[in-house]
């Protein structure tokens, strides 16, 4: 399975990608132009569909027959095998067809997380390839042991259980009263960190121990609970974040600035400097950016820092690896070979602990974030990259 797992990487183009780029005569004196362009080729962008379809060879030990396949082909394959494991077309009742539904799968750019673990049932996936699903074909975090259902569904992968057991767990969870009323067994769950939380679920080896911990989790209104883990290492960023600002403006302004004055619209305006404003100061739409299809839903807002800031929606991977690569932008290192190490380890390390898997180079944004990391300034060439997509026609 690890052969398997690996050979959906995608990892070696584009990490030829990356290094062709930095080592391009170029690139120290144009690296923003050369970035843009190397994110702007094709070869760089995998869509989930691709993924999906890179999956479905491997798993049929059809290796490097991705092309030679229909369209139609992968819809068979993906429906005799939803239809021999009894997997439904969707989590919730719905009148969509399954040709409809297979055809958006194998074609569109990015999916909703339940889509994973639809497919983690239908195709049979193991616990590690559905991790892998959501962190290299969507971006975002592994299973999440503060979900419930997504625990579930974890059960059922670890156990080679099929989505008639999932269901019948889920109305078993839903049956059950909270530990405590008033929610306070939830708080006790938000307290401990995820990582702690995801050891905690490999002791778990009978539907009498999982219905144990689920009821830890459950809450009066079934919210999912938030990542304790990645949200202290999301204030940790920020903090050393509104120090940096902070001593940029003291420079700037020849006079003393103090991390408590920087709020997240001064976070925003140094990411997004060079992304053009109307006259009420409100960014350009990301649709109006050229990279808008290789940097989807990546764009820093001083709106999502204030929900996380606020508790309201949760920590993403974005999140951290944005800002540790501003924190890293300013570090006073001549070497950019040794700040693009030291960056990566630094980082994966964070990601790890969130269970979000570590930097995948084949997300075009993590790619786009190291490139600059190998420039003689960072945070300019990050700069320029944005700039240079908004003066471009975008793409339709």
């Amino acid at each position: 399975m690890e052969e398997h797992r690996e050979g959906l990487d995608f990892t070696m183009k584009a990490w030829d990608v990356l290094y062709d780029s930095v080592d391009d005569e170029r690139f120290r004196d144009a690296d923003a132009e050369t970035i843009y362009d190397a994110l702007s080729a094709r070869e760089l962008l995998v869509s989930f569909g691709d993924y999906l379809k890179r999956y479905i060879c491997e798993k049929a030990e059809l290796n490097g027959s991705e092309d030679q396949l229909t369209l139609n082909d992968y819809q068979t394959m993906i429906r005799d095998s939803f239809a021999d494991r009894g997997t439904p077309r969707s989590f919730r009742e719905t009148t969509a067809k399954m040709s409809m539904l297979t055809r958006n799968w194998l074609t569109q750019r990015a999916v909703k997380r339940e889509v994973v673990f639809l497919l983690g049932f239908g195709l049979g996936m193991s616990t590690a390839d559905v991790d892998d699903f959501l962190s290299k074909a969507i971006g975002e975090r592994g299973i999440n042991p503060k979900n419930p259902y997504e625990v579930i569904c974890w059960y059922c992968y670890e156990h080679g259980y099929p989505f008639e057991k999932y269901r019948k767990l889920r109305e078993r969870f839903e049956g059950i009263m909270p530990e405590t009323p008033g929610r306070q067994s939830a708080g006790a769950a938000r307290a401990e960190q995820t990582v702690l939380m995801r050891r905690t679920l490999q002791g778990i080896h009978d539907e009498n121990s999982l219905l144990a911990y689920l009821r830890s989790l459950k809450t009066d209104d079934n919210r999912t609970l938030f990542s304790v883990t990645a949200r202290l290492a999301f204030d940790r960023l920020y903090d050393r974040t509104r120090e940096l600002i902070a001593r940029m403006y003291s420079a700037e302004r020849n006079r003393p600035c103090e991390k408590d004055e920087i709020t997240p619209a001064d976070l925003e305006h140094v990411l997004c400097a060079a992304i053009p404003t109307d006259r009420h100061g409100n960014l350009a739409p990301a649709k109006a950016s050229t990279l808008n299809r290789q940097f989807e839903g990546k764009r820093f807002s001083r709106q999502h820092i204030g929900e996380v800031l606020a508790g309201r929606t949760e920590v993403t991977r974005f999140d951290l690896i944005t800002l540790n690569f501003f924190v890293f932008s300013q570090a006073d290192t001549p070497n950019p070979q040794k700040r693009f190490t030291d960056y990566i380890e630094s980082t994966n390390r964070i990601l790890e602990s969130s269970l979000m898997g570590e930097l995948y180079v084949q997300n075009a944004y993590e790619c786009f974030v190291l490139m600059c990391m190998l420039s003689e300034d960072p945070l300019c060439a990050y700069s320029d990259v944005w700039a240079l997509s908004y003066e471009q026609e975008p793409m339709t």
